[in-house]
């Protein structure tokens, strides 16, 4: 099967400050309740916060050795930052060109995705591979990833997640040495697009046909890349919590071991970064296999169900 495109090396940063969730219930209003919903349930025990550290250093620091380890920086065409907040900075402020202008990339494009809130970063994966398409083979884009929780109301789904803070930068070809990407399905649910103000029976519908979705988005982008679940090694997942991914898991009737969910307690959901966060975290375990298959999946609010198939090529 012929590539979309291939995912050259990805590469994760998130702030040192360290906050257990037990000290987000005042700042979030959260009663003890909450809390204890958030930790057993939805298994949630820290995640990563610093207001110090700026928005544009926190991205910078994830792309900086993806850049410079490049022997033609110049071949990277366009900087795209897909993040789920859709304003991130003062309207005069243009983050996706501040950060492509620290990292040298002066000639290249620069601009901003938001449409598929969470699941931007895995959208953006598509919007790489058709800039890509037709034209020079050495051409590259980076997407990068990252926002800041900077208030009440970006940092708490209720009910559902806390965010954390983390960013992450992936370089694209459209058909070079790293992992090849073999399938990306897209699914959008637009009844829900206003998810985050519908009504209480909107939402419990919505909970009801999510896990169904999601998992039927992950199956046809495994069926698209013409592998089986039993070919996918593991499934690495955004972080929005346990429960809803227990619930895909038994959608998919596939063991629980093979969704990676570790950092749903490490870093908590950290918007458009988390699948990128969660393969940087499987490569440094060593727990990525050289020529096996991984399903990416995140879900954005709105409704965007993402999944693309790759294949990992470790290091050359």
């Amino acid at each position: 099967m012929t590539p979309l495109l291939t995912l050259e090396r990805i590469e994760s940063a998130m702030p040192d400050r360290t906050v257990v969730v037990e000290a987000m219930a005042r700042p979030l209003g959260l009663s003890r309740a909450k809390v204890a919903l958030f930790r057993r349930v939805h298994g949630l025990h820290t995640l990563r916060l610093d207001e110090d550290v700026p928005l544009v250093d926190m991205v910078v620091s994830a792309a900086r050795d993806i850049v410079t380890g490049l022997a033609e920086p110049h071949r990277v065409r366009y900087v795209i930052h897909a993040r789920a907040i859709h304003q991130v900075a003062p309207p005069a402020i243009d983050i996706a060109r501040q950060v492509r202008d620290r990292l040298g990339l002066g000639h290249a494009e620069a601009f901003s995705l938001t449409q598929q809130n969470c699941a931007t970063g895995l959208g953006a994966l598509a919007v790489a591979a058709a800039l890509l398409r037709g034209g020079d083979p050495r051409d590259r884009v980076l997407v990068v990833t990252g926002e800041k929780s900077f208030s009440p109301l970006v940092r708490l789904v209720p009910n559902t997640a806390i965010m954390g803070e983390a960013a992450a930068a992936c370089l694209v070809a459209a058909d070079g040495p790293g992992h090849p990407v073999l399938s990306h399905v897209s699914r959008t649910l637009g009844e829900f697009s206003d998810l985050v103000s519908l009504p209480a029976e909107e939402l419990a519908r919505f909970g009801k046909v999510y896990a169904p979705t999601l998992a039927e988005v992950i199956r046809r982008a495994a069926d698209e890349a013409s592998l089986s679940l039993s070919d996918i090694d593991l499934i690495i997942p955004h972080n929005v919590n346990l429960m809803a991914w227990r619930q895909t898991v038994a959608e998919l009737d596939v063991p629980s071991e093979r969704v990676f969910l570790d950092n749903v307690a490490r870093y908590s959901h950290c918007f458009a970064s988390d699948v990128f966060v969660n393969y940087t975290t499987l490569r440094e375990e060593g727990r990525l296999t050289e020529g096996r298959h991984y399903v990416m999946a995140s879900v954005g609010a709105g409704a965007t169900f993402n999944a693309a198939v790759l294949t990992y090529r470790g290091p050359r």
